[in-house]
């Protein structure tokens, strides 16, 4: 199962580090991580994906709050979210696909943000199934290179860390 993982972290030298150590030192996977400091500079919020059972989450929990530098640690998974991720895709644009890469642009409210005289490079924002389904239909018109942010997320409504 997916997870997604929220820690607000000092942002100090080599918080990352500690973390990414803590991760591989136990064998468990990152699958996408996103980090930037929050409204106050002294602190950033990490975004963690991983894979796991409930079991590895609790454990993965409980060694990220034992961690000198964490300040909170909240799992998203099944709870109420917003959740975000970008994309720039370098595809294809002869002139027989121009217009369709175009039309699929305009459909995902997407947007090119740079042209060369045999691509488009696009950006393109939202949930992570989105990126995925404007990937699917771009591939086969010859994607060039992908990158991806991975998501970033936020809880729902008026509770939050606060200033942060």
């Amino acid at each position: 199962m997916k997870h997604t993982i929220s820690v607000l972290v000092e942002n100090e030298f080599g918080v990352l580090a500690r973390v990414a150590g803590l991760f591989s030192g136990r064998g468990f996977n990152i699958e996408s991580l996103s980090v930037a400091p929050t409204l106050d500079p002294t602190i950033s919020r990490m975004t963690i994906v991983t894979s796991g059972d409930d079991q590895i989450l609790e454990q993965i929990t409980k060694q990220l709050n034992k961690l000198i530098d964490t300040i909170k640690v909240i799992d998203f998974t099944g709870g109420d979210f917003v959740e975000r991720e970008m994309a720039l895709v370098k595809v294809s644009a002869e002139e027989g696909t121009r217009a369709e890469v175009l039309r699929i642009v305009d459909i995902f409210r997407a947007k090119v943000v740079d042209v060369s005289a045999k691509s488009y490079t696009v950006e393109v924002t939202g949930a992570p199934g989105k990126i995925n389904a404007i990937v699917e239909l771009l591939r086969p018109l010859g994607i060039k290179e992908i990158v991806r942010s991975g998501p970033v997320v936020i809880g729902r409504g008026p509770k939050g860390w606060k200033n942060v």
